[in-house]
């Protein structure tokens, strides 16, 4: 069986400004499948190769698919439906899966608009792969389809969804093939090295009110340092990566798992052949402060930090749990231990005016961090902010919601003109690094890694591809306010998706009720307990159950 695995052609000048990024996603899957006995297993990276609609339609009918897999996230998800389009037309046999984070909380909208995807895995993928290969393989498929969790599919007019499938428990358990990438294709820019990024672990703790991946992992599982570490030589030895970055979205949560890494990578000498990155918060720099130096021993050169934005007020809106002074002081901490810092900033809420763009600015020239990035807030569909603020969201237009494109217009100013704040706060900024910080602060390394980093965004405005500018009329000979983002407007929200939507809503409130009245509950029993297990007509309370015994609790 021929399984046929495309990553979708969707540029939208943001993060893929410092290089080509591996598709890691196409590595885990290939893993568990060739585990379990696939070994026709092929890959297309039309975004890194920059394949074409007809270009594609060459590929896939050459190859002669049983299965074509995609994946996609929030804004990359039209041009997923339409490689399996594609697919319908030139393998109509074969059967059309689409997987990630957008289709497994959107499975509604998605089928809705695009009917001819057979199925969508909902959630981690390996072992749902897998199941699922296994069903069409051997004649089960559709038959089994209601049977196999993880699942979302049309059926006739009805739209199923089967029943959560469990996340993967053994995570050390998959191991992911990476020789199914090319990786001469895949090079982080500012070093010129090959890049890679590998996984520790999955899930966080931390409910950010704009972030969906504690809703997609669901529970926190952190991997063997040693089988980690394993993965790392692989890309080094054998595919000669020399900048790996973990996505992980907080790898030092578990600070006894990490420093066992940290000193792995050391034991083996790693540290002197691969320089590395990590995305964390603030919270953990300053509770690590003492083991930085130590970090930076094992390699880790690179730390994003989300300190998100200037004001406290808009940290309390994120349920960050972090403070501007945190902030700070986390990025001095990394610079005394010779760590490069990127300081990350949401802008572009209802509130947002040029004064707090000019905030965020000085913020990022006090604090002095390496590099600084402003993200246009982006309201993720699936997220609990967005169910806050949905009915200030007009455009659903989910090609654009890049982090480049500002989805929501504040109230006191343009899209253009929010747009032109933040390209003003990277031209000061970044202007007067080159000039005054850049070529002068440090040697060898340091300094090498910093005009790289300048060099990526320097190429990616010559190209006019930084922020999408291209695209979006920047050039023109026009004024800001009346830029043109290109939002089709004729994109909405389908209506099983605002169903479901409303459904959630309503389960969301009466969960909260119920919750409420426990709550109460105990409380009143608790203050009856205290009045020794007296009612106020002498009735003696009674246990779960009936019975007048309390449970005990066991003997030490």
């Amino acid at each position: 069986m021929r399984i046929v695995f495309v990553h979708p052609n969707y540029h939208s000048g943001g993060a893929e400004i410092a290089g080509n990024w591996p598709p890691a996603w196409v590595a885990y899957l290939t893993g568990s499948l060739r585990a379990a006995g696939f070994d026709d297993i092929h890959f297309i990276d039309a975004m890194t190769h920059h394949i074409d609609h007809v270009a594609l339609r060459a590929r896939l009918a050459a190859l002669k698919p049983d299965l074509v897999g995609v994946t996609a996230i929030t804004p990359s998800i039209y041009e997923a439906e339409e490689v399996l389009r594609i697919a319908q037309e030139v393998a109509p046999d074969a059967l059309r899966v689409l997987g990630g984070i957008h289709a497994t909380f959107m499975f509604r909208q998605v089928l809705s608009e695009a009917p001819w995807i057979d199925v969508i895995v909902r959630g981690e993928g390996e072992e749902i792969m897998v199941t699922l290969a296994e069903a069409l393989r051997d004649g089960r498929w559709p038959d089994d389809r209601r049977r196999i969790k993880g699942l979302a599919f049309r059926d006739g007019e009805e739209i199923v969804a089967t029943p959560a499938a469990s996340t993967v428990k053994n995570l050390d358990g998959i191991k992911p093939d990476w020789s199914i990438l090319e990786w001469d294709r895949y090079i982080y820019i500012p070093l010129g090295v090959k890049v890679a990024i590998p996984n520790m672990a999955r899930g966080c703790p931390f409910t950010c009110s704009f972030c969906s991946q504690w809703k997609f992992w669901r529970d926190y599982r952190v991997r063997d340092p040693k089988k980690v570490a394993d993965e790392i030589e692989d890309l080094v030895s054998n595919h000669g990566v020399g900048f790996f970055i973990l996505a992980d979205e907080e790898p030092t949560i578990n600070r006894k798992k990490f420093v066992e890494f940290c000193q792995e990578l050391i034991d083996r000498g790693l540290n002197k052949r691969v320089k590395w990155g990590i995305n964390t918060r603030v919270t953990d720099i300053w509770r690590d402060r003492d083991l930085l130096k130590f970090y930076r021993k094992a390699g880790l050169v690179h730390v994003s930090l989300g300190t998100e934005a200037a004001a406290q007020l808009k940290l309390d809106l994120f349920n960050k749990e972090t403070t501007v002074a945190q902030n700070k002081e986390a990025i001095r901490l990394l610079r005394e231990a010779d760590i490069f810092t990127e300081a990350q900033f949401i802008v572009g809420l209802d509130n947002e005016t040029p004064e707090t763009l000019e905030e965020t600015y000085r913020m990022a020239w006090d604090w002095q961090p390496d590099l600084a990035n402003w993200s246009m807030y982006t309201p993720w569909p699936f997220t609990p902010l967005f169910q806050e603020i949905r009915d200030q969201v007009e455009v659903f237009d989910y090609s654009k919601y890049n982090f480049v494109t500002p989805i929501m217009k504040p109230a006191a100013m343009t899209r253009g003109a929010l747009l032109e704040g933040v390209l003003k706060n990277y031209r000061r900024f970044y202007m007067k690094k080159a000039l005054f910080h850049y070529p002068w602060r440090g040697t060898g390394f340091r300094r090498r890694y910093l005009l790289g980093c300048l060099k990526a965004f320097l190429k990616a405005g010559v190209q006019r591809s930084f922020y999408d500018l291209g695209k979006h009329g920047y050039f023109k000979p026009v004024k800001r306010d009346n830029l043109e983002f290109g939002f089709d407007t004729s994109r909405t929200i389908a209506e099983p998706q605002m169903a479901d939507w409303e459904a959630a809503a309503d389960r969301a409130v009466r969960a909260a009720e119920r919750r409420a009245a426990v709550r109460a509950q105990m409380k009143e029993r608790a203050a009856e307990r205290a009045d020794g297990f007296q009612m106020p007509d002498g009735a003696q309370v009674m246990a779960c159950g009936g019975g007048r015994e309390q449970m005990q609790e066991p003997a030490d």
